[in-house]
């Protein structure tokens, strides 16, 4: 008698709708994907201008000529074949992409538009070269193409909540590449062999040694070694053992989806990571049903249910669903299992998208950077009189405040951050940041925020690495240094153009 009872209380509870959790999913991230192209838009020109470090057209151009166009078209993909890639031509690529997320934010064809989205963005991703081969640019490429099927195709604006209610399956596709994003994050740190991360350790130095510190990171890194220790294991416990409640029960994927927005928001407060921690937050807003959200906007309350798509609809997201996830569980199994072999169809599948940028592995600060080098470019008349440039937000003055900057992403500066930790070498874009600031560049010294040269460009110019710790509570008080600083070695000994 109690199963009988049993089974017809559950066949009598509602099946859960997540009408309002993609309907405010969309609009989040049509917001994100706005601030993705303004924030390039703005140092598109000192990055890959005709006048920037590493100038886009002359690069479509090599990969052309070294590929041939088949291979390169392949290899490549990009409008940029079609249109170029001239300034008017990406300036193009974003104001399109800001007009495509205002159509998704008003619910003007918002599939369509999400399809737009992705292109635009592939294509700027590839113009940019080094400064757009960031985890973040990968993961906003993949959330906006498995987006499309999410998104309802109606060309009518659906501005209401609650008018689309999305395929199980579109859904789910989602809450799995959150799922494998924060999984592999935690299992890529321990299978490192960092043992810093396996010691608990790695946060006693993480917040000085992070690319771009807020203010509030200061502050946290002056606290206890206990404190640093307890915040890792619960970040390793949120990232490798709560996402498995994405797809449990109504209770406990809720309480999955605010503590990984918790654990999204602690990062975003102690350390500048553009729109990463948004998006990821964002993804977690599709494991909340219509009856959670509705305590949280009362608005939602009275929004009819929205009808569920037709069966013909619904097919072509079944077989993308269904490709998606044997490749991705394929694709896990070699980052789980070091050591783990494919077969070789695998390994061509993913050579043929690896270009595309959709369908990814992830693993943020793998292997934790300790201590922190820190890149100074100076530049002298003289040779012996150096006066240093100054960055928007990364280290470099030892007065200089912590600041504020994401969701927008000084790329520059994010560059400048991974270029200390490997030999120039290694970054031959350097050596073109430094002719361009002996030759006065205007468009690359417009992603500066000091140039000790107004008048016009030193004679000699020198990038000297130091080593950076931030200072103690008492020094600060005293000096009103936030960093102290060693320096190591010449990254680039001095030089001029001649």
């Amino acid at each position: 008698m109690s199963a009988v009872l049993g089974s017809a209380w559950l066949s009598s509870r509602p099946t859960p709708r997540f009408s309002y959790s993609t309907w405010l999913f969309l609009r989040v991230l049509a917001l994100i994907q706005a601030i993705a192209f303004a924030s390039a838009w703005s140092q598109l020109p000192g990055l890959v201008g005709p006048q920037g470090i590493l100038p886009a057209q002359p690069f479509f151009d090599a990969v052309l000529r070294e590929l041939g166009p088949t291979s390169a078209h392949a290899q490549l993909p990009s409008l940029c074949w079609i249109i170029g890639a001239g300034p008017t031509a990406l300036s193009a690529l974003c104001v399109i992409g800001i007009a495509l997320s205002t159509l998704v934010f008003v619910g003007i064809a918002p599939a369509p538009a999400l399809l737009g989205i992705w292109a635009c963005y592939l294509s700027l991703s590839g113009a940019g070269q080094v400064f757009f081969n960031f985890q973040w640019d990968a993961l906003l490429l993949e959330t906006t193409l498995l987006a499309v099927a999410l998104a309802p195709w109606s060309l009518l604006p659906l501005w209401r909540p609650g008018l689309h209610e999305p395929p199980f399956v579109a859904r789910l596709l989602l809450v799995w590449l959150l799922f494998r994003l924060m999984v592999l994050s935690g299992a890529a740190k321990l299978l490192s062999g960092d043992l810093t991360w396996r010691e608990l350790s790695a946060l006693t130095f993480h917040y000085e040694t992070q690319p771009l510190p807020t203010p509030l990171a200061y502050w946290v890194h002056q606290v206890p070694a206990w404190f640093h220790r307890a915040t890792c294991a619960g970040m390793f416990t949120i990232e490798l053992l709560v996402p498995f409640f994405f797809f449990a029960p109504r209770p406990l994927r809720h309480r999955a989806a605010f503590l990984t927005i918790a654990l999204m928001l602690l990062i975003a407060l102690t350390g500048n990571y553009t729109y990463f921690n948004f998006l990821t937050a964002a993804l977690c807003l599709l494991c909340l049903d219509d009856t959670i959200l509705a305590r949280f906007f009362p608005f939602l309350k009275n929004v009819p249910p929205a009808p569920a798509l037709s069966r013909w609809r619904r097919w072509p997201v079944y077989a993308l669903a269904v490709f998606v996830f044997t490749y991705t569980t394929l694709q896990l199994i070699p980052s789980l299992f070091r050591g783990t072999k494919l077969p070789p169809a695998f390994d061509a599948v993913a050579a043929d998208l690896a270009p595309y940028r959709s369908l990814n592995s992830y693993g943020l600060f793998a292997v934790m950077t300790n201590p922190r080098p820190e890149l100074i470019i100076e530049g002298s008349d003289d040779a012996r009189t150096w006066l240093a440039y100054e960055f928007p937000h990364k280290p470099g003055a030892l007065t200089r405040s912590l600041t504020w900057v994401a969701p927008h992403q000084p790329r520059l500066d994010w560059q400048l951050w991974f270029a200390a930790l490997t030999p120039p070498a290694h970054n031959r874009w350097m050596m073109s940041l430094a002719e361009h600031l002996l030759r006065g560049t205007p468009d690359v010294l417009s992603l500066l925020a000091h140039n000790p040269f107004p008048a016009k460009p030193p004679r000699h110019l020198r990038i000297v690495r130091y080593e950076y710790h931030f200072t103690d509570p008492a020094t600060r008080s005293r000096t009103g240094e936030v960093w102290r600083r060693t320096p190591l070695d010449f990254y680039l000994a001095p030089a001029s153009l001649k």
